[in-house]
């Protein structure tokens, strides 16, 4: 198919080098301009993926080493006709610290724009220019934007590709010293301490190993029930600063980790990882006690927690009623 011709690109509102321009390592920096326009495709030889087609594509960004940036990054960052970016500025400082000279435009993508922003892209996909969607760190997606405009363009037939690389999930899961063969990623635990609990409660059988963001400063919260609802003994992995000069994986029972969160002030990207429920899963009363009593702590009724658990595991409901009215008497 023949590319269609090239079209004019309106200014660029932002420059194209911002020298000395260094990320924000505290997140503070807004990200610039949320409401510039999308310009229509230029589309020189070689810039799509096949010869006057199209393409989205994703493209996971260094999480901490500006090293680990791959090839194939580095090209679509000087090469693509968009660079949809979750933070315009750290993304063009990104670039001057790889060497590279952003030839197209870079665009704000972000969550509070994303929906209106998609079709703005695809336009541009549409007519045979190529978008680059990153994100600060690590894969758009992923706890990060850019789900909405795939959702988008597989919807309208659009193709979509990946250039894959670092990722805190698997990062993470790959130091903790916990199985591997089987895991899940379930994202930042829900900030408020009933909806934690209810999240967890639903998780405690789990026998995947499990991965999880989480804030600095709620990370000795989010290990307290994770204590609550697993149990002080579930092996697990706190990796914080992946990659950066600070790199530090802790391992341990959960409830070793708790006080270790506890005891000072945890600093950077945190990820945590917990192994799984053991094969046969709990079967003594007493070891559920601690669910129950996580699930009606979130607010739950007690009969109603006491009657789904003992379903779920096989014990007699009246016995781990009878121990959780115990364990809750002073």
């Amino acid at each position: 198919m023949t590319p269609p011709p090239p079209v004019e690109p309106a200014p660029d509102p932002l420059p194209d080098d911002v020298p000395g321009l260094l990320p924000d390592p505290a997140g503070t920096a807004a990200s610039s301009d949320a409401t510039e326009p999308v310009p229509p495709a230029r589309v020189p030889a070689g810039r799509s993926l096949r010869p006057g087609e199209g393409a989205l594509v994703l493209a996971a960004t260094p999480i901490g080493d500006a090293e680990d940036a791959s090839g194939r990054l580095r090209r679509l960052l000087a090469e693509a006709d968009v660079v949809a970016a979750e933070d315009t500025r750290r993304t063009r400082a990104l670039a001057a610290r790889l060497g590279v000279t952003v030839t197209g435009r870079v665009v704000s993508h972000h969550e509070h724009n994303e929906s209106g922003r998609s079709d703005e892209l695809l336009g541009v996909v549409a007519q045979g220019g190529t978008v680059l969607v990153v994100t600060d760190a690590g894969m758009p997606t992923v706890s990060d934007p850019g789900f909405r405009v795939v959702q988008a363009a597989v919807a309208a037939g659009l193709p979509v590709t990946v250039a894959p690389g670092p990722s805190a999930v698997l990062a993470a899961l790959a130091l903790s010293g916990l199985p591997t063969d089987r895991f899940c990623f379930e994202g930042f635990l829900p900030r408020r301490a009933g909806d934690r609990a209810r999240a967890l409660a639903a998780l405690a059988s789990e026998r995947r190993t499990m991965v999880l963001f989480e804030a600095p400063h709620r990370v000795a919260e989010a290990l307290d029930a994770l204590v609550a609802a697993f149990g002080a003994d579930r092996p697990a992995a706190v990796a914080r600063e992946l990659t950066k000069t600070y790199e530090e994986v802790r391992r341990g029972p959960l409830e070793e980790l708790a006080a270790w969160a506890h005891a000072g002030e945890v600093r950077g990207e945190v990820v945590i990882v917990v192994g799984g429920a053991p094969a046969d899963g709990p079967r003594d009363v007493a070891d559920l006690v601690p669910e129950v009593l996580a699930r009606v702590d979130g607010g739950e009724r007690l009969k109603t927690v006491v009657a789904e658990v003992a379903e779920a595991t096989g014990v007699p409901k009246r016995d781990l009623y009878a121990a959780a009215l115990a364990s809750r008497t002073p």
